[in-house]
């Protein structure tokens, strides 16, 4: 893991394509061992969601280092980090799914959906509404609780959706736009020997989590 960290330092500070070049050789060493890493969170995962097989293959849930810049201000040519998405389907999949994401000091697991289709995010709201109790279960539970502070609530909409009243008991929860928990790691525990169990772990907390998002969406 650390020739990941020194790979993406190093990069940060020489994001343009003569440096990357330059260091390709580096780079594919850095995204074999990402990849490897990677399979073995999905061969952890698949013993606890059977929606996730254990023949899943890395390469089929990690992404692109290279960044789209068409509509960004910083045009700098690559990410300065790695992300799997491991999804029932795959990383294009819009099933309720867990992702990893690799970056000297900004590592995390995270979990949900992420700007869901109205019909998706509609559907969740409903399901909270009519069944909430076995969210807040989840929500409660300790085993979450070691993990996740609740569900995030950035770009969460200022008022109360349409359809739905302001003094709502879980207004706060219905009004997020994306339904995404997430747990930092640092690079010490990354790097550690039983980081891939670690990050398995945080990932079967959140696994009732993502169960009630399926089941809400029919995913």
């Amino acid at each position: 893991m650390d020739s990941i960290f020194s790979f993406l330092k190093k990069l940060e500070t020489n994001n343009n394509r003569d440096w990357f070049e330059k260091n390709k050789p580096n780079y594919l060493k850095a995204k074999e061992e990402f990849e490897a890493f990677v399979q073995e969170i999905i061969e952890g995962i698949s013993k606890f969601d059977k929606r996730i097989s254990p023949d899943m293959k890395a390469k089929d849930c990690t992404f692109r280092i290279y960044k789209d810049v068409r509509f960004s201000k910083d045009k700098t040519p690559y990410k300065n980090n790695m992300g799997a998405s491991i999804n029932p389907g795959g990383k294009k999949s819009i099933v309720p799914g867990y992702y990893f994401h690799l970056q000297p000091g900004g590592n995390f697991i995270a979990g949900g959906v992420w700007m869901p289709e109205p019909e998706i995010l509609n559907a969740i709201r409903q399901e909270i509404d009519y069944n909430s109790a076995p969210l807040l279960k989840i929500l409660n539970s300790a085993s979450f609780k070691k993990y996740y502070k609740g569900v995030d609530d950035e770009g969460a909409l200022k008022t109360a959706p349409k359809g739905y009243d302001k003094e709502h008991p879980l207004i706060d929860l219905l009004r997020n736009r994306h339904f995404i928990v997430s747990h930092a790691f640092t690079n010490k525990q990354i790097s550690d020997k039983n980081a891939v169990k670690e990050i398995v772990a945080g990932f079967k907390a959140m696994y009732p989590f993502l169960h009630y998002l399926r089941e809400a969406t029919d995913k």
